[in-house]
């Protein structure tokens, strides 16, 4: 949370590709003969992720906390698909942190730009948020879809990507690759009420509704407003849109990165 927001978003998405390029190092070839017998462990691992990293997710108010906990979630939904066992896993598995890397960075970037208007700090409480999609549609569009893509929505890179781990696990896995798909589609479930929460603060968000919904009071329409989304420079923009255009491109025609 108190990290700069490019670091944060870097931590989230690059780090945890390098970390599953290791995993599957170790799994598939540094273990291979005794993979199964490494089954167990990584089981336990992947069912803790997921429910934590999904779970805690719900009661986080500033955004940036609230991305990096649904972030460990996502990193559970990866581990089922390596536990899949099998090639096609791997691909699911490299397919999911090529979706998630770009759409994560693009996310981060609409964040570093929403600001304060007396400090001009990042302002990354979800009741700083309230009414950003009438005063901002642009920002809060993109940001909206891009969160459309971590619940998994169709036609979106999110959905392809859970549809390859989970399906992998489910053909390949047996009966506890089954069982961790379950529980994947449970836990990203809640977060798909974590993402649905924060679109409709940015559309629907006034004093009384995010007071309902557990945000917190802010300045929004009608009173003063205390958030502003900035005017991105040349590179942040070229980071969102490429970030935007890779979500919109693996969830329409994923067939090429799959193969």
């Amino acid at each position: 949370q108190g990290a700069p927001t490019p670091v944060t978003g870097f931590m989230a998405a690059a780090t945890k590709a390098a970390a599953f390029g290791a995993i599957l190092r170790f799994l598939y070839m540094g273990v291979a003969g005794a993979l199964w017998d490494w089954q167990p462990i990584v089981v336990a691992i992947a069912v803790l992720t997921m429910v934590v990293g999904a779970v805690v997710s719900v009661v986080q108010t500033d955004l940036k906390r609230l991305l990096a906990y649904s972030s460990i979630a996502h990193a559970g939904f990866i581990l089922v698909g390596v536990l899949a066992m099998d090639r096609t896993g791997v691909a699911g598995v490299l397919f999911y942190l090529v979706a998630y890397g770009f759409a994560t960075i693009a996310a981060f970037g609409i964040i570093s730009l929403v600001r304060e208007v007396d400090t001009g700090s990042e302002a990354t409480k979800l009741s700083q948020w309230a009414g950003l999609g009438r005063r901002h549609p642009v920002v809060a569009g993109v940001f909206a879809f891009l969160l459309l893509s971590f619940a998994g929505i169709p036609l979106t890179s999110g959905f392809v990507a859970k549809f390859a781990v989970f399906a992998a696990a489910i053909g390949h896995g047996g009966a506890t690759g089954t069982t961790l798909a379950i529980i994947g589609v449970l836990c990203s479930a809640i977060t798909v009420y974590v993402y649905f929460r924060i679109i409709i603060v940015m559309y629907f968000g006034d004093r009384g509704g995010l007071t309902a919904a557990g945000a917190g009071p802010a300045a929004v329409d009608g009173g003063e407003v205390d958030t502003v989304a900035l005017t991105p420079s040349a590179l942040t923009t070229f980071a969102i849109a490429i970030g935007t255009l890779v979500t919109i491109v693996l969830g329409i025609v994923p067939g090429t990165l799959l193969d």
